[in-house]
């Protein structure tokens, strides 16, 4: 198997469901009533006609895991994302959740020991100004929630690529568990974290070459110029970064992890995916994108709900600053647990899926999960 991470065949009965069985086809009597012979199979007396299996069973036999295995369509890609995360719940949800949970641990211990050491209240009725060590001590409190913030956007893009090991696995029939996952990305996790640098440096470069435009547009023009440039120019800016979020960014994650290819020739792999597959893999990605953010803002927002009540009830007291970055960090880490699984294994199951419509991937995986001989 060249270019790409093979899995050895399933054993057993496999954990995303088996098959339905090809129903039983009796052979034809050797001679039926008179009349009954349905018209153009052979007459009586001749060989069975061979056995065709009804509709709505083509491909039935060729699930081996959670997904069929031939082009899929949005149903399927859906079905088999819920699937891998319903049956492999340690190794997506789990995963998200570590990570997230050991990053927000950080500012809650860092804000809960200031809070007993250094107050930290957030009531200024009596009029006085805050110490130096009171300030320091919201700085260092509000500074450890973006470095557990920053620290879980780093754990969660290693969990992306454990999870399109995940999705791979699941395609032939085989429940990778956390530790497997986790080797599956040996000798890649420093790549994945440069490609994801990259991948955001490029956005930076390409919004900030797009804020450089309206220097010159405002030394130029007056003020009517300059609304009648930002009308026409911020739609076709758009446009180029759901262009870009498309061709260059969503999928050469899934590439570097399960081909043999570096940094500049994943995003290469994923241009060339997309290639005639722009709408398609589009309106895909968008839906899952809304999906995943209402059901994590729903997911996060009882926690929120009782972080603020909290908050409002205590008056900025001296826990109010502890109850605010707890109800984050907990919002942060549910969320998480929902939304980077179920996006990960979408995109990963659109990488398969354009493999399969492009390369024939399909024929290759049935060969790994032992349905044919190669």
């Amino acid at each position: 198997m060249s270019g790409h991470e093979s899995y050895p065949p399933p054993g057993g009965t496999p954990a995303w469901g088996t098959p339905p069985p090809a129903p039983y086809a009796a052979p034809y009597p050797t001679s039926p009533p008179p009349g009954m012979l349905p018209p153009g199979l052979p007459q009586a007396g001749g060989p069975p006609p061979p056995w065709q299996p009804p509709p709505g069973m083509l491909g039935a036999a060729h699930k081996p895991g959670a997904l069929p295995l031939r082009p899929l369509g949005l149903s399927d890609i859906y079905d088999a994302a819920f699937r891998i995360i319903r049956f492999n719940p340690r190794a997506t949800v789990g995963s998200a959740v570590l990570v997230a949970a050991v990053s927000m641990l950080i500012p809650i211990v860092i804000t809960a020991v200031l809070t007993w050491t250094v107050d930290l209240s957030l009531d200024q009725a009596s009029g006085s100004s805050p110490s130096t060590g009171e300030l320091a001590g919201l700085v260092g409190s509000l500074g450890s929630l973006g470095l557990g913030t920053v620290l879980q956007s780093i754990g969660l893009v290693l969990v992306t690529g454990m999870i399109a090991h995940v999705t791979a696995a699941a395609a032939i029939g085989r429940r990778l568990t956390l530790g497997e996952a986790w080797r599956a990305t040996h000798g890649k996790r420093w790549r994945l974290i440069g490609l994801t640098l990259l991948l955001g440096l490029m956005i930076a470069l390409v919004i900030g070459l797009y804020a450089l435009t309206y220097l010159p547009v405002t030394l130029l023009l007056d003020g009517w110029g300059i609304a009648v440039y930002a009308v026409l120019s911020a739609p076709l800016f758009l446009a180029f970064l759901c262009w870009f979020w498309v061709r260059v960014y969503y999928l050469p994650v899934p590439a570097l992890m399960l081909e043999d290819v570096g940094v500049l020739g994943a995003i290469g792999r994923g241009f060339r995916l997309t290639r005639r597959q722009f709408w398609r893999t589009f309106g895909i990605a968008l839906l899952t994108v809304l999906i995943a953010q209402i059901a994590g803002s729903m997911l996060a927002a009882p926690i929120s709900i009782v972080g603020q009540g909290f908050l409002m009830g205590s008056g900025g007291g001296q826990y109010a600053v502890l109850a605010l970055v707890l109800s984050n960090a907990l919002s942060s880490v549910v969320s998480a647990a929902f939304v980077a699984p179920f996006t990960t294994a979408v995109a990963s199951l659109q990488y398969l899926d354009q493999r399969m419509r492009k390369e024939a991937y399909d024929v290759e995986l049935m060969t790994q999960a032992g349905l044919t001989v190669s």
